[in-house]
């Protein structure tokens, strides 16, 4: 994995509740919807958690019964995305 994508990987696993963490993590959202990696409803969750720093998109996701691949990719043990 090439050093911007892991960066990217660990901003959209900030843990919900700290400060700025909703940016970041929408942020890190949309640095893998770019990459075609996240679906477009997917993303909108995060941009609707951007200002909610507490708040985990992941429980949302699941909530609204939204991008269960992402979430499947998340829950795997947080594990960084193969290479491309």
């Amino acid at each position: 994995m090439d050093p911007e994508t892991r960066r990217q990987w660990q901003l959209i696993n900030l843990a919900p509740g700290l400060e700025w963490s909703g940016r970041a993590r929408y942020a890190a959202a949309m640095y893998f919807h770019q990459r075609g990696e996240m679906d477009a409803e997917t993303l909108e969750i995060y941009r609707l958690c951007s200002r909610l720093d507490d708040e985990d998109p992941v429980d949302a996701l699941k909530q609204y019964r939204i991008g269960a691949d992402w979430v499947a990719r998340i829950e795997a043990g947080r594990k960084p995305p193969e290479q491309a």
